[in-house]
């Protein structure tokens, strides 16, 4: 039970298990991106070398700059490897409203629409700038009150320039990008320059002790392997948590009901064609459908519930979406059918055994949060490694306690967006805003935020996934209504309207400064960017 963990196997691949591997490596055995003469873990990721990345295109938050910073890869080379492009947050179309009017996948000319930002609104540090923005509500949106990003990301220009450091920005940014060719970046710096050791093979069979642990993995050609500590990255299979461990899973479709996903690959209409830099969601009779710019092409897919529509209509709606941009060849796509199951384990962690991915759970991509979640849950088991068997469990339990009220907290964030819309088109939207599939939690908060704003009172605890901003860009995006403040403190005014000010001051000049995102990533292919 003393004994040091020593010896860890992660089980699965792909992002999670990619990441999951350099993190673990550049937290005990690395120094700057670069290997120890003692590494204190031996790290073994083992591989089937059947399965496949679905590679639909995959968004990012700002927090994979930090995960690449510490893994010690270049974003010179992670932009150029991966296909990768800027990601300054996820704009949602049509979600507060209906539009028999979709003819024209032009932002501008498709009616509602609005922006939830990676930056933080200006002076966040300082003050909560919401309550002094509401009297002004009729004049100016919160978005653009309180950041550039709204503006900025319309005109689709690049959070930063040629100019600008690796990792540095001028607005807050993440990624989208290829995931099958993030998983080969990360496979080649994990097993090249931080020592992880990678077995492509099949696991046959897992043995347990009597305690519950795991022993040991059989495997069809490497043998037995054994650990001190296994991670499940295995995808929805489960196949150590969930049927190994026998953790149960809670299904989250009577909340979420989206269970179901088409998913395409388009190409650009030209060579030149902008690339956006954020995510659009765009809302759909039952579902909605996600567009993301790459700059080869765009990753694009139909979310909806098989319970409210089939899949041919689904099919149907993509086309109906795609074709004023892609024209005459929207009958060769390769359209490919996607099944969710959505919920979470109960646990992430049981025994010697941590679930990171699909493998603890998965909702809907709805806001990128899957690989954030990878991004925490791995940087959590890398800081707070057990010393040894004997105090895994009050680690584990501390995990779990976290990786619970993380999932609740995307649970409600993600039902937030359904239960604010006014669209009647279909059942889909009426049965999300039935108050029976909605958390009393978040009933409790939506009677709050009637009287008062979203503010970080309302964070019921710690690192968590969506600040209080957050939420505050999904009412106020949507329309929705709280009560003006009775007083503000006139001194506090002052200083919102120099923020406000400021705010407009920085959006016009960054107008004039940032190049596009398709001519900084061009520019970044022929020079790169600079280390310092």
């Amino acid at each position: 039970m003393e004994q040091a963990i020593k010896n860890i196997v992660i089980v699965g691949g792909g992002t999670a298990g990619w990441i999951t591997a350099g993190i673990l490596a550049a937290e005990h055995n690395a120094d700057n991106g670069k290997l120890s003469p003692s590494p204190k873990l031996n790290i073994t990721l083992i591989e089937s070398p059947d399965v496949a990345t679905i590679g639909v295109g995959e968004g990012t938050w700002p927090s994979m700059r930090t995960t690449l910073q510490k893994i010690g890869i270049s974003e010179t080379e992670f932009l150029i490897s991966c296909d990768a492009s800027f990601k300054q947050g996820s704009r949602f179309i049509n979600w507060t409203r209906s539009h028999t009017d979709n003819q024209n996948n032009t932002i501008n000319k498709i009616g509602d629409h609005y922006l939830h930002p990676f930056s933080l609104p200006m002076g966040t540090n300082e003050i909560d700038l919401c309550p002094y923005w509401l009297p002004h509500r009729e004049h100016v949106n919160f978005a653009d009150a309180v950041g550039q990003q709204n503006q900025l990301s319309q005109l689709f220009l690049a959070p930063k320039q040629i100019t600008t450091a690796e990792y540095q920005f001028q607005n807050n940014y993440g990624y989208h990008l290829n995931a099958g060719k993030f998983s080969q970046l990360l496979q080649k710096h994990c097993t090249e320059k931080l020592g992880v050791i990678h077995i492509r093979d099949h696991v046959t069979a897992i043995h347990k002790k009597d305690n519950g642990d795991i022993a040991f993995l059989a495997t069809k050609i490497s043998g037995d392997i054994a650990a001190d500590l296994f991670v499940d990255c295995t995808g929805v299979k489960s196949l150590l948590l969930g049927e190994q461990l026998k953790v149960p899973f809670v299904c989250k479709k009577s909340v979420l009901f989206n269970d179901s996903a088409l998913a395409v690959q388009v190409p650009y209409a030209s060579e030149d064609a902008h690339i956006a830099s954020n995510t659009h969601s765009t809302a759909q009779t039952n579902g909605w459908i996600w567009d993301i710019g790459l700059p080869t092409r765009r990753g694009v897919g139909h979310v909806y519930s098989s319970g409210h529509t089939t899949q041919a209509e689904a099919e149907q709606q993509l086309v109906d979406y795609l074709k004023p941009t892609v024209g005459l060849d929207i009958d060769n796509l390769n359209i490919r059918s996607l099944s969710i199951a959505p919920g979470h384990r109960q646990v992430c962690w049981k025994n010697n055994c941590m679930a990171i991915g699909m493998a603890s759970g998965f909702i809907e991509p709805l806001e990128a949060s899957a690989l954030a979640l990878v991004e925490w849950s791995a940087n959590t088991l890398a800081q707070q490694l057990p010393a040894n068997r004997q105090v895994m469990d009050i680690v584990s339990s501390r995990v779990n306690k976290r990786f619970q009220q993380h999932w609740q907290q995307i649970i409600e964030f993600l039902k937030l967006h359904y239960v604010l819309s006014k669209r009647s088109d279909s059942d889909y939207w009426h049965d999300h805003r039935e108050s029976l599939t909605i958390p009393d939690s978040l009933l409790e908060q939506l009677q709050l935020w009637q009287t008062q704003p979203p503010s970080r009172h309302d964070i019921q605890h710690t690192d968590v996934l969506f600040p209080a901003a957050s939420f505050q860009f999904v009412l106020y995006g949507m329309d929705f209504e709280t009560q003006m403040p009775d007083q503000l403190k006139p001194s506090l005014q002052n200083r919102a309207q120099q923020l406000f000010a400021e705010n407009n001051k920085r959006t016009q000049g960054l107008k004039q400064l940032l190049p596009s995102n398709r001519e900084l990533l061009n520019k970044i292919k022929q020079y790169g960017l600079s280390r310092i």
